[in-house]
């Protein structure tokens, strides 16, 4: 195994303090129990924490500086491998952390190495060129395989072989010992394994989710139908539909990385990561990037890292991004440089990412995102999405309309809504119906094409008041940097109102 190997070579080297970020103790254990086990010369491994202390014989219980003071003790002769528990919580008293360096000098000069173990630690600036952060993967695909066999032999369960493997996949991301807790649930709700209980494992995995600060699981009702116009975005989309699964990878297909949507306010480019998850029937996880951003030094890094687990522990599956230019306008300026380290964090994880996880990214301002984020690799594709043309518009209102009154649609004249309404951007045209709605209901009556016509033209649209945006976006994209999410670039322009419109416009 790689981690193993990895392990093996940094005891080896006399690595003196090792962190594995990991609350999988027992699985870690293991690992750790098999690489010092391993080759011509086997090293002992004593395993400490505060409640027990040293096993066996409980020494140094209750007392850290008494721990290390055993570490430094032991015979220089032997090899030896000491496993500290939940030992983040003391290093950041002073005597702990200076203990610590002095014995990391020590351990060079011996056969002796300190792993430590805890979840989600913070390294103390005073430690970090002594101690070494090693990487602790989740269960591979094999291990899951085993877990699930030894747990229900195949002789007792009902799991067909696509099945099976739909169960493992859907377990990924997931440490061995909840695996364990939610199969076994399923087996006690009806003595049995099938199909049914892949949906406890994404339960299982959702409640994960709940428990963080970063990411929300977002349920995703909309569809592709429930966008107006953008047939470039839906023909790019629909090609990738049926793409995150082993037969693509056996044809030689990568799982598609991402999309950067970008385009003013109002345009549906959150209602786009919407169906797209729809539409692929994967999970959706929301990122509020501005949640990254802690307040302690290396909480932020460090809270981009866990986010990047759960993302993963939820693949396949879609990451949405919002307005990730308001998030890292100017990264590095202003914060000591705190959210430039986290853009790197995950444009790093975008560019080498093999879990399938798709990001959907959106902004309003592409001028104020960095230029690194717009380079290649980083998305699959970059779509402008621009204010909807007269064909768009009169899908937008079929679609708004169709919604709300579903068996009077015809009652209402697109054409003359499509007249009255240019510049106006989807959002701006739904809000309109609603006001029309309103209107006509504080009147006790049925809103009608006049209500919406009247609602759209004492409106003034977002294309007025940010046509110096609009106009650089357009350029932009124009210019060849993103492809038109659809067929066609619309003009702003005041269109020539129905003949029954008699006001000025």
């Amino acid at each position: 195994m790689l981690f193993e190997a990895q392990l093996d070579l940094h005891v080896r080297a006399r690595y003196p303090l090792l962190l594995l970020a990991t609350s999988e103790e027992q699985r870690a254990l293991a690992h750790i129990q098999r690489v010092a086990q391993a080759g011509p010369h086997p090293r002992e491994v004593l395993v400490w924490d505060i409640a027990e202390g040293f096993r066996p014989g409980h020494t140094a219980k209750g007392d850290p500086l008494a721990a290390l003071a055993q570490v430094r003790e032991s015979p220089a002769a032997r090899r030896w491998v000491f496993v500290l528990l939940d030992f983040h919580r003391y290093w950041e008293q002073p005597q702990v952390a200076r203990t610590l360096r002095n014995l990391a000098e020590t351990l060079r000069a011996e056969r002796k190495t300190i792993v430590f173990i805890s979840p989600g630690a913070r390294v103390p600036a005073e430690l970090q060129e002594d101690l070494t952060v090693l990487d602790f993967p989740l269960p591979d695909r094999a291990e899951i395989a085993r877990e699930i066999d030894q747990l229900v032999p195949a002789a007792h369960h009902q799991l067909t072989a696509p099945a099976r493997e739909t169960l493992i996949q859907a377990c990924r991301g997931l440490g061995l010992q909840r695996i364990r807790q939610v199969l076994a649930k399923a087996i006690a709700a009806d003595g049995r394994l099938d199909e049914r209980d892949i949906d406890l494992v994404l339960e299982e995995k959702k409640q994960i989710i709940r428990q963080t600060e970063v990411l929300e699981f977002f349920p995703a009702h909309e569809s592709v139908a429930d966008i107006g116009g953008l047939n470039n975005l839906k023909a790019w989309l629909n090609l990738r539909a049926d793409t995150f699964n082993e037969a693509a990878r056996r044809y030689g297909l990568p799982n598609p990385r991402g999309l950067l949507l970008v385009g003013i306010q109002g345009t549906g480019k959150s209602l786009c990561a919407k169906a797209i998850a729809q539409l692929w029937r994967l999970p959706l996880l929301r990122l509020d990037v501005g949640r990254l951003m802690g307040n302690l030094v290396g909480e932020s890094e460090a809270r981009a890292r866990e986010m990047i687990r759960l993302a993963e522990a939820m693949a396949p599956a879609v990451l949405w991004m919002d307005e990730i230019d308001k998030a890292f306008a100017g990264a590095g300026h202003g914060d000591a440089g705190t959210s430039a380290r986290v853009l790197g964090t995950l444009i790093t994880w975008m560019q080498e990412k093999t879990a399938p996880v798709f990001v959907v990214a959106t902004a309003n301002q592409v001028d104020q995102l960095p230029p690194e984020l717009l380079r290649k690799g980083r998305f699959d594709e970059i779509f402008f999405i621009g204010l909807p043309s007269d064909d768009e518009r009169r899908e937008i209102f079929d679609v708004h309309l169709r919604r709300v009154r579903p068996h009077a649609r015809r009652q209402f004249d697109l054409e003359r809504l499509v007249a009255v309404s240019g510049g106006f951007s989807g959002a701006e045209i739904a809000q309109a119906i609603t006001e029309a709605m309103f209107g006509a209901y504080a009147q006790q009556r049925e809103f009608e094409t006049n209500d919406i016509v009247t609602v759209l033209r004492e409106s003034v649209p977002l294309s007025r008041t940010a046509q110096e945006q609009i106009d650089t976006l357009k350029h932009w994209a124009n210019s060849g940097r993103a492809r038109l999410a659809s067929q066609e670039m619309p003009r702003v322009r005041k269109l020539k109102p129905h003949a029954s419109d008699t006001e000025d416009e």
